[in-house]
């Protein structure tokens, strides 16, 4: 039995619930133990690793529910990616991983780029990354937003990493979900809408259809169940795709009020992506796609304000590949911006997220009993949310108690 315990820290439990000063946090065998004050924590065994934090901040490890390490920047996926040998850009995806996990994320989604490998290779101590759900490819129509086919002809991704399933039926979005399931996902994502990245569709521009998007999610629950998660800018597609039954809407910029009314009645939870505004800043970005962007940003700040007014349940993700890989708290900034508190957007970050992937039985906050994923930064988060952003702020980081970065 192996025993850490972390002393005189300033807890954020990711509940919700007020901050805990002079706290103590007991970790045994990889699991909280002991969370609470310093005043009724238990005896120390004599064997124990006592870590003092000097009044730093300690919180769950964070979620990112929606990244793409397939790739750097937008900018990638059409130029530097077709140019890089693929046994190179392995290794590139590792360290993206690694600088992932670094920078407080410990858990993350891949919504498509990376195949189950990565995951698996993770999980079994190869390499160090975020524990990884993945999609593997999006499935969408001919045209779509899953279609990265140039005016050439030449598809792009198909050459590198596909990261498209293209799907014109019912019974087509059917067969693209048994070979994703067969191929090892643990999340379906399908273009309700067009998008910025892709080459020949709009954001406002409607995806897969409302049945073709109930045969994916009766698939899915017809092999044990999985999340639906939906790429969904516009107002239109974001209806098809509640309507059909997704988990989530990835996105939801252009959001209406009767999709703000079909997400709190059934539940889904929103991952709204804020970090994406960061693109437009970004050099050599292409001109369509700049356009695209900067037409949604000031529309999406306003929508998403509204749902969130209204209560609807919102998950962190960056889009990161679109935005920096190492900079995913970022968003919890962006969050901040369009109306939630800092106590809110924390636990948007670790437990609506951990919610969302079906694991909050075992991560998403400091509870006693679950894995002990944690954070430490500098600083007080409450009080200015930008000390998470910066990597250098995050000096200790812990998966299933094992510390994987310390930098004090």
């Amino acid at each position: 039995m192996t025993t850490t315990i972390y002393v005189n820290a300033r807890l954020i439990d990711g509940t919700g619930a007020e901050p805990v000063t002079d706290a103590t946090v007991v970790v045994t065998d990889g699991r909280f133990g002991y969370v609470g004050l310093a005043a009724g924590a238990p005896v120390t065994p004599a064997d124990a690793e006592v870590v003092d934090l000097d009044g730093r901040t300690l919180l769950p490890g964070f979620f990112d529910c929606h990244v793409h390490f397939v790739v750097d920047s937008t900018r990638d996926l059409f130029g530097g990616v077709l140019q890089t040998r693929r046994s190179l850009a392995t290794f590139e995806r590792a360290e993206r991983l690694r600088r992932t996990l670094h920078a407080g994320v410990t858990s993350a989604r891949d919504l498509c780029g990376l195949d189950a490998g990565y995951r698996d290779a993770i999980a079994g101590g190869l390499i160090d990354g975020p524990r990884l759900h993945v999609a593997i490819r999006m499935i969408g129509h001919t045209g779509g937003h899953s279609d990265f086919t140039l005016p050439t002809g030449i598809d792009v991704t198909s050459m590198v990493e596909p990261m498209g399933d293209l799907a014109d039926t019912p019974d087509e979005a059917r067969v693209a979900t048994r070979r994703l399931l067969r191929d090892g996902a643990d999340v379906i994502k399908i273009a309700a809408t067009g998008g910025v990245a892709s080459p020949t569709d709009q954001p406002e521009d409607e995806g897969l259809t409302v049945e073709e998007i109930s045969a994916v999610v009766d698939e899915v629950r017809r092999h044990r169940g999985r999340p639906v998660a939906a790429h969904a800018q516009g107002a239109a597609g974001i209806r098809n795709a509640l309507r059909g039954g997704v988990t989530s809407i990835e996105h939801g910029y252009l959001i209406d009020d009767e999709g703000i009314d079909l997400m709190l009645e059934r539940g889904a939870f929103l991952v709204p992506t804020l970090s994406t505004g960061e693109m437009l800043t970004a050099p050599g970005l292409p001109r369509h796609i700049y356009e695209k962007k900067a037409r949604l940003v000031d529309a999406a700040q306003e929508r998403i304000s509204e749902a969130i007014r209204r209560g609807v349940k919102v998950a962190m993700g960056t889009d990161a590949g679109a935005s920096a890989h190492d900079r995913n708290l970022r968003e919890l900034g962006h969050l901040r911006k369009v109306g939630m508190s800092p106590l809110a957007a924390i636990r948007a970050g670790t437990l609506v997220s951990a919610e969302l992937l079906g694991v909050d039985g075992e991560l998403g906050s400091v509870t006693t009993g679950k894995l002990a994923d944690l954070v430490v930064c500098d600083g007080d988060p409450l009080a200015d949310l930008g000390v998470l952003a910066e990597p250098d702020n995050i000096v200790l980081v812990a998966q299933g108690g094992r510390v994987v970065k310390r930098s004090f």
